[in-house]
Order: C-alpha cells, then structure tokens, then sequence
C-alpha cells in the first residue's frame, strides 16, 4: 500500500476526537496530473510529526500523538472521471487538516509555524480559515471590554462610533497634536487615536508628553461637549519595550491602547490584553498585514487574520473599509465583521473598525451593510474638511445622525453645513465617482 495513502491519515470528521484538534482549511494548487490524495498527506505530514522522507523516530506512538490527519479534500470542480480532467491546466482544491493542538498547545507562534509554516513557502497554498474546538478557546481571555463594554465606557448605547486619527500621520509634537486633538473631540469624536506611524516615543513626541496633552485636550472637550472621548496611545515598539510603554501610558492617564498587531505580533498583543494591570480597552491596527494577506492564492486570509486578532484581545480592529482607498472586496469586509461579531464560546466581540478613506459621504452605504455595530474610522475625512477638523467631525456625526433618522444626506444637508462642505468636497459614495479621491488607487 501506498504510504501516503494510509487510512489513519484520512479519518473521517466523524471518526476523531474533535476537541483534541484544531481543524486548518486551505486552499492549494497543484499541476494538471497531480494526485490530490498524496499531496495533501505530504502536506499534513510535513508540518506535524514527518518529514518528507521518512525517519525512525517517528514511531507509531508518536505519529498517533502527533500527526496531523486530512479530514477533507474536495476537487474544484469536483471531477469524477479522467476524462474530464483538463491536460493543461491546475488542479484547485480545498483541503481540509485536524492538527492535535497538543502539538503547539497555546503557544500562537507555534500555533502557527504548525499550520502555515514551511508549506507557506509553496506557491498556490493559501490558509483560508481555523477553527478552535472549546478547549482550545478555554486557553485564551479575549478582549477585555468588547463592543459592549466600549459601548458602556463611551454611553453610546447604538449608533456607530466614530473615531478620528490625528493627521498629519507623523512628524508632529505633543502641542500641535493636542490642538487639533480637541477640535476633533470637541466636533463630536467619541474616540480619537495616534495614527499607526506614530508609536512609542520619537524624540519630536515622547510618549508620555503626547498623552498628558492629549488627555488635557480631551478633559477640555468633554467638558464642552457632554460626551466622553477615548484616546487610543499607541505603544507600539520593540517588544522588550511594549509592556513598559503600556504601563506609562495609562499613568500618564491614557483610557485607550493601540498596538500595529502585525508589527508586534499576535502574541504582543495578548500579553498585553492578558494583563491584569492592563484594564483599558486595546485596539489593534492592521498595516503590514496585506503583506500576509493580500494575495489571493498564497499567504492567510483576513478572517484567519481576525480571528487570531480577537482570541488574542482586541477589543477594536480596523477592518478595510469597501470600495474606498484601498478598494477592499464587500464581502470580505463583511465576512471579516462577522469573525469579530459573531459567538466565539466565551471571547467577547471585537468592534470592527472600518477605516482607510471614510468619509461623510460613505456612512449610509457603510451602515447599509453591517448596520449599527461599528466604528468608523475617519482620518483626513475629518481634518481635510475645509472649514477644519472640529467641522469634519460634526458632518461625520451629521451624517451619522441623518442615517440614524431615515433621512437621506442631501436633504439632511440643507439645514446642517458641515455635512453639506463635506459632501461638497468628497460626494456621496454610490451617486459620485469615489475611485478619483484617492491617488494611491490611480
């Protein structure tokens, strides 16, 4: 018998103990005559107990402990003769592999040299989702606060959220910063965060000195508006530096974290989660992670990506928002939302934060999608407004509001100014040609 064909590499679903393993689906690709069956146990092989040549030591007792099984492989299209196999072109398939989490335990980074290490080298394999049996997830606290906590902490019971970055992105003091800092919190911002390429402590910010005067500018603003403002500092660094940063930052009376999650890791970002001094919501942003996902037949997908970011912690997480500067794919920005939103045993929510291009004119076609349980994520939608940062954020509000009445932007406009500069200046998504706002897409 063919070694890689051997039965107890191939059980059925229903034949393993499902809350020994944690199920990797895949995508792959392989030449026109390629056996599915042998690839697929070469695969499984290879990032669990063997080798792509077999060795001594990898005993009966250690391949049933540690071995991974194939619980699935399905042929796209789903061909059953010879003669309907194309000579000339791949062969697609999903595959579908139980590794016993005993393997790598809660350790994430093995978790995933486990299941998208080697093999990621491969062209045409790309790991589209893993599922965690409940003894896996009992490892793991999750976020903190989740959608309802944040929703408490802000008394913001249903509407969207809406959250502005401080731009310019970097480059600029603590004072500057703080300025227009409350213009945006006094306009209406309910959360206001350093922009992701600003971190830790560059000598023109040090960290410290951004967040009392970013807190003093917020304390001014609630105090105007009625309404409490979150700031998110972001703490970003070397890792050695990350938990250090965190601790000074809430001291220095930060009521929010940020981490660049791919930057630091998922494991950062749960260390910092986890901790019990930790007790402010922690956002996560996710540039540098298309370099992980973004190409469609190699790498992990987003809701790979986001179910990771929510295991480990986050209690916000941007998500691309559709159609706008980076023209992510609808459902993919749906599907991802419903990785944080959906029930995950005892992990909490994770707000979907939809950020990169927004702008008052894309908040009806946004909550026309995913409705109310959201954040937008405003940067230059806010402090492009012509009449200023306190204004972008007053049409964001107006916007939202109008949506919230049932009453369309441009009659909602007529009686408030800042939404009709805004709408102005960018249009509405779906009447204007939003493809011309954006110059990184030309």
């Amino acid at each position: 018998m063919n070694a890689l064909y051997d039965p107890r590499l191939f059980p059925l679903w229903e034949g393993i103990e499902s809350e020994d393993f944690v199920i990797a689906t895949y995508y792959v690709a392989g030449g026109p005559q390629a056996d599915l069956v042998a690839k697929s146990a070469a695969l499984a092989i290879e990032q669990s107990s063997g080798s792509w040549f077999a060795v001594p030591g990898e005993t009966e007792e250690v391949r049933a402990r540690s071995a991974a099984r194939i619980i699935g492989i399905y042929s796209v299209p789903n061909y059953e003769l010879i003669a309907q196999v194309p000579r000339d072109e791949p062969r697609t398939f999903v595959l579908r592999v139980a590794f016993p989490w005993i393997n790598f335990y809660d350790n994430l980074p093995l978790l995933l040299s486990s299941v998208i290490g080697n093999i990621s080298s491969m062209p045409n394999l790309k790991l589209l989702d893993l599922e965690f049996p409940p003894s896996y997830l009992a490892q793991f606290k999750g976020p903190k606060f989740g959608i309802k906590g944040v929703r408490e902490l802000l008394g913001v019971p249903e509407r969207p959220i809406v959250n502005n970055m401080i731009k310019p992105c970097t480059g600029i003091g603590p004072e500057d910063g703080a300025k227009l800092f409350y213009e945006a919190a006094a306009g209406g911002a309910d959360w206001i965060k350093d922009d992701e390429l600003i971190a830790g402590s560059p000598a023109f910010s040090p960290l410290t000195d951004r967040v009392r005067a970013y807190m003093d500018a917020a304390r001014r603003a609630d105090a105007e508006k009625g309404e409490k403002t979150l700031f998110t500092a972001n703490v970003t660094d070397e890792v050695g530096r990350l938990r250090d940063n965190a601790y000074r930052a809430i001291e220095a009376g930060a009521n929010a974290l940020l981490v660049n999650v791919f930057a630091v890791g998922y494991s950062g970002l749960r260390m910092l989660a986890e901790d019990p001094n930790i007790n402010v919501p922690i956002g996560a942003h996710t540039c540098f992670g298309g370099a992980q996902t973004v190409a469609p037949n190699q790498g992990i997908s987003t809701e790979v990506a986001q179910k990771l970011i929510r295991l480990c912690g986050a209690d916000m997480s941007l998500n691309v928002a559709p159609s706008a500067k980076f023209n992510a794919l609808r459902e993919k920005f749906v599907r991802v939302w419903h990785v944080g939103y959906s029930p995950m045993g005892h992990i909490k929510q994770t707000f979907t934060h939809a950020g990169g291009g927004v702008t008052p004119g894309m908040v009806p076609y946004l909550m026309d999608q995913i409705g109310n349980d959201f954040i937008l994520g405003v940067g230059a939608g806010v402090h492009g407004h012509p009449s200023g940062p306190r204004a972008g954020a007053t049409a964001m509000r107006q916007a939202v509001d109008a949506v919230m009445q049932g009453v369309e932007l441009p009659e909602y406009a007529k009686d408030h100014p800042e939404l009709a500069t805004a709408i102005a200046t960018w249009g509405i998504y779906g009447v204007d040609d939003y493809n011309k706002l954006y110059d990184i897409e030309s």
